[in-house]
């Protein structure tokens, strides 16, 4: 194929239900594949360590919905990457259940699936380790252990682009896969269309979050991308939105440490010398990204185990005094806490909006000029009623503070609902490692089934 078009209708699946209006666009201009990432790390450890999805079924139905149903209507090949926010093998069975549902219900033609888990066999894992290997861990993480893998599951491997690249060749029309690199969703279908690797990898960096790559701002509208050998043109499809060379070139640099750097298993995208032009005025052409192969082939491993029941309480300040001295009211909460409670029995948070609540320590404003606060408190303790115990006592604790200049003798807080709300448990991540692999599929084998039509008579 001399170009391939990608339509990408959201940058992380039903979060919010995306527009139909762009989306049906899209699929007017007949695109090649319909395209989706379906899960973040961003989220946080919690989904993926109590194996949970965060969005909602119903949302999740009516993007399923859409996209299978435009893809069907052109006979391409739709494809979701990290099945139902974390990709675990949870999240691929509840798609394909939706996927069926949808087939049912509009008495679609006959048509193959294929779906992909990622969830790693534990034990496999396990008998690595004690064989010797060394699964170094990221961002200064110390090497796997056997007791952090007993005590996380599930653990997921993301994939790269060879298990959906297989897919396609076994003549999937709708692929589910586990948790997959988000540039692997749509570097996949490029590579299998004989795009190279280096516009097709960062097509996929781009594209990956839809809409986020336009102007003005706008979340869950599509975007089509338009891939070629040496380029990529990417359209905005809503009606009010266009990209520029600035917009792209923002986005294909953002969450990144070293922003010219994007890596994937086997290798790394180089966007260092990569040139973003406008066409039109409404679409922007990019050139000039380098594909480097890595001497080996590595897949990132994740996973969280828990730490503790969680309860909230939700304080609001309102006098200035208190205000001006939140960190001395935090640090009187703090020793209350201290002298009912041993410091191994809890942890205590303080996540103060209006201060620092968003960036914490990161905040670089010194000086708080809100005139009033909330303090969401954040108790964790190995059960329920200590975690509610240590909750409420830290948030009470605002309500008698004694600070210099306050005069005031009814209280220093109001409470949204005097009340401590229960949370799901605590998480942390305990498993963000890298795994050495012989083959690029060793972890993830590709399975196929029949859908509608006569197979579901």
């Amino acid at each position: 194929m001399e170009e391939v078009d990608i339509l990408c209708p959201t940058g992380h699946l039903a979060t919010v239900p995306f527009e139909e209006e762009s989306f049906w666009r899209g699929v007017e201009k007949e695109p090649d594949f319909i395209c989706a990432d379906s899960g973040s790390n961003d989220i946080g450890p919690q989904p993926f360590g109590s194996d949970t999805p965060v969005c909602e079924e119903k949302w999740q139905q009516h993007d399923l919905e859409l996209m299978l149903r435009g893809s069907r209507q052109l006979d391409v090949p739709m494809i979701i990457g990290s099945a139902s926010d974390t990709g675990s093998n949870r999240g691929v069975d509840q798609f394909v259940r939706l996927i069926n549902e949808t087939a049912d219900e509009y008495d679609l033609d006959e048509f193959t699936l294929a779906t992909i888990y990622s969830d790693v066999d534990r034990e496999s894992l396990i008998q690595r380790i004690d064989g010797g290997e060394v699964v170094e861990g990221l961002h200064d993480r110390a090497p796997l252990d056997t007791e952090t893998i007993a005590e996380t599951d599930p653990i997921v491997a993301a994939m790269g682009v060879e298990p959906i690249i297989e897919a396609l060749d076994g003549g999937a029309d709708v692929i589910i896969c586990g948790r997959a690199v988000d540039p692997a969703i749509f570097a996949a279908p490029a590579i299998w269309s004989g795009m190279p690797k280096d516009i097709a990898y960062f097509s996929g960096k781009v594209m990956e979050c839809a809409s986020f790559l336009a102007k003005p701002f706008a979340g869950k509208e599509s975007i089509m991308g338009t891939i070629r050998e040496e380029e990529v043109v990417l359209e905005a499809l809503s009606e009010y939105q266009h990209t520029t060379p600035e917009s792209v070139a923002g986005h294909a640099m953002y969450e990144r440490a070293d922003p010219n750097v994007e890596h994937v298993p086997g290798g790394y995208v180089d966007m260092e010398n990569c040139v973003y032009e406008s066409v039109d005025g409404e679409r922007t052409r990019v050139s000039g990204p380098v594909f480097h192969d890595s001497d080996s082939y590595k897949v990132k491993l994740e996973g969280a185990s828990a730490v503790g029941e969680r309860r909230i309480k939700v304080v609001g300040l309102r006098d200035p005094k208190v205000i001006e001295q939140i960190d001395e009211a935090i640090a009187y909460s703090r020793e209350k806490v201290a002298e009912q409670f041993e410091d191994d029995e809890y942890e205590v948070h303080y996540h103060v909006y209006g201060k620092n609540g968003v960036m914490g320590e990161l905040e670089p404003t010194v000086e708080t000029a809100s005139h009033e606060l909330a303090v969401v408190v954040e108790g964790i303790a190995p059960t329920e009623q200590v975690a509610k115990e240590v909750t409420s006592l830290a948030g009470s604790s605002f309500f008698y503070v004694r600070l210099p200049g306050i005069k005031g003798t009814a209280g220093t807080a109001a409470f949204m609902s005097d009340e401590v709300f229960k949370a799901n448990r605590a998480y942390e991540w305990s498993v963000n490692h890298l795994l050495e692999l012989d083959h690029p599929r060793a972890l993830h084998e590709v399975e196929y089934t029949t859908v509608g039509g006569e197979a579901d008579a």
